[in-house]
């Protein structure tokens, strides 16, 4: 008796076991080129596990499945549980959705999982987590920056290269691209990916140059790079060889990462720093140009404010010239001339005014100053430009201006057309009545005209209506012409072309021969066609391109006959519209 109550309640305890099903994760934070492992555990045998999408994940492996059960000291335990490697995709807040099996016809679903993913971690991957392999592989994304604590729009340059070593690399994609905040950046193109020779931390290997980049800091400060992150498909041996003693070698992923980069830039010394000066850096050379000094009434000239060598060339503002108010200066025209390496920005860029005299005599345009922090010497350089004098020869004075002559010369001058009216608006001195007109008499007789041609069309479409069989040609012409179409707009797509095509020969057939599809024997197709005075020949290749299109659905075909049938089935019909009667 005593047994059979302990196997009782040792039963009513296994009823009364709570269902467990739950999701744990190796770790909620991690990098951009690292691993998550996801497990599903249950502590019963549940059926039908639906496993979530895992948006935002690139599954890498799974599902595995371990199950594991005991009987200790009386008490029996069982864990199911199904495992998943999975990669990120992308930055952010990623949320693992629900899971569910069913137990007892009930169902059970884990709670969401969110797991923050950071930019990517430059350290060593663990080690269980790499696929078979040479010992000695390398795969390493470098970023290599020319200056880490450069001055103030000074340029620098980040140069991404990837070294391998005995390992093959098969393509990669772009998982995070590198952001530059607070610089002014601009990518050099390269033509073609070159791999090259060289070594790392004293290992020699190939690397290749994916990006060139050249920036110019615009805050000073500590300022941070955000890495690139590649996913790299790559090919290691598997340790196994095939019937010829080749290594096998076995396709694979990995996430690579250049890391975070800290550039400390330093601010322009103030110490010297010229009054105007616009945040110019390099060495430059600048120049005040006319195209001309001498002018008579009317003419105008133009000035041009250049700067031109290596620096910031995009980055900064030209001095504005100061003018006597008798010569009238108009908005500039700005113009660049720049090209960008990875020395940096080089050229001319310039400003041209408008110069209008208004007035007889001379005038100054004063000297210009342009300033510039010189990289090479850590010190601030000004340039002056020379005065530039300007000759009017002739044209009003000041003098006759103040007195009024000169306005009215240049009203005389300007204003010849000033009382004459753009615009017009005429008025009929007669009006014409509406009684009698053309448009009353078109009124009038428009109705006599009108209501036959409406009997007349309405007859005609009764006529057409109660026409049958001349309804069901005309509608498979119509089909037979749009098949014909519609093969026409694929001929470089098989299946859809010769579909298209089957079914406009078949609706020629229903038009001309006025039968069914049930009815398209070939015996019957013949017969039919040869007793309306059809070609014999022409029936012949009738048929067998009605049967070459299903055949020819299936089988290769090039474009090249693909059109050949076209051009023969646009023949056929064209030949069968002439004969048949």
């Amino acid at each position: 008796m005593k047994r059979y109550l302990i196997l009782f309640l040792l039963t009513f305890q296994g009823l009364m076991a709570q269902v467990q099903f739950e999701a744990k994760v190796s770790k909620n934070t991690l990098g951009l080129n690292e691993r998550l492992r996801i497990d599903f555990i249950m502590n019963v045998d549940g059926d039908n596990f639906e496993q979530p999408a895992f948006e935002g994940f690139r599954l890498v492996a799974g599902p595995s499945q371990q199950i594991s059960q005991s009987w200790i000291n009386g008490r029996s335990s069982f864990q199911k549980i199904y495992s998943y490697i999975l990669q990120p995709e992308r930055k952010g807040a990623l949320l693992i959705k629900q899971a569910s099996i069913e137990y007892n016809g009930q169902v059970y679903k884990t709670s969401p999982i969110k797991v923050t993913v950071t930019n990517a971690v430059a350290q060593e991957r663990d080690p269980n987590d790499r696929p078979p392999g040479s010992p000695n592989e390398l795969l390493t994304l470098v970023a290599e920056i020319s200056k880490t604590n450069p001055y103030l729009n000074e340029p620098i340059t980040v140069v991404y290269k990837l070294y391998f070593n005995n390992i093959g690399v098969t393509g990669f994609k772009e998982l995070a691209k590198p952001k530059y905040n607070d610089f002014w950046n601009q990518n050099i193109d390269i033509k073609q990916l070159a791999i090259e020779e060289g070594s790392f931390q004293g290992q020699r290997c190939y690397y290749v140059i994916l990006k060139k980049t050249i920036l110019y800091p615009q805050k000073s400060g500590k300022l941070t790079i955000e890495p690139l992150s590649l996913d790299i498909g790559i090919q290691v041996a598997s340790g196994k060889i095939n019937m010829f003693g080749q290594v096998i070698p076995v396709d694979d992923n990995r996430v690579v990462s250049a890391g975070a980069k800290t550039i400390n830039v330093k601010p322009l010394p103030e110490a010297g720093k010229p009054e105007g000066f616009t945040g110019a850096v390099g060495k430059l050379n600048f120049t005040v140009t006319p195209s001309k000094t001498t002018l008579k009434n009317g003419e105008g000239l133009d000035l041009i404010v250049s700067a031109q060598g290596t620096g910031n060339m995009k980055l900064f503002t030209l001095p504005k010239p100061v003018v006597p108010n008798a010569l009238e200066m108009y908005d500039p025209v700005h113009d660049e001339s720049v090209t960008t390496s990875l020395a940096g920005m080089s050229g001319r860029i310039s400003d041209k005014y408008t110069i209008v005299p208004q007035y007889r005599g001379k005038y100054a345009i004063k000297p210009m100053q342009f300033s510039y922090f010189d990289l090479s010497s850590g010190t601030y350089k000004t340039i002056t430009s020379k005065e530039i004098m300007v000759d009017v020869l002739d044209g009003p004075t000041p003098a006759e201006a103040n007195t009024g002559t000169a306005s009215k010369n240049a009203i005389a001058q300007t204003d010849h057309f000033k009382n004459i009216k753009s615009k017009t608006v005429l008025i009929p001195i007669a009006k014409k009545e509406f009684y009698g007109s053309d448009l009353y008499l078109g009124l009038l007789f428009a109705p006599f005209i009108i209501i036959p041609l409406i009997i007349l069309a309405k007859k005609k479409k009764e006529a057409m209506d109660s026409d049958v069989t001349g309804n069901r040609i005309r509608m498979n012409n119509k089909l037979a012409k749009k098949y014909l179409s519609q093969a026409k707009k694929h001929l470089n797509n098989k299946e859809p072309f010769y579909i298209a095509l089957e079914k406009a020969m078949h609706n020629f057939l229903k038009a001309k021969l006025h039968i069914e599809t049930s009815e398209m024997s070939k015996d019957n197709i013949r017969e039919l066609l040869l007793s309306r005075n059809a070609n014999a020949e022409t029936v012949q290749n009738f048929i067998d391109l009605t049967e070459n299109c299903e055949f020819a659905r299936y089988a290769p075909a090039s474009s090249a006959s693909i059109q050949q049938d076209y051009n023969k089935a646009v023949l056929i019909i064209s030949e069968l519209e002439k004969q048949i009667v």
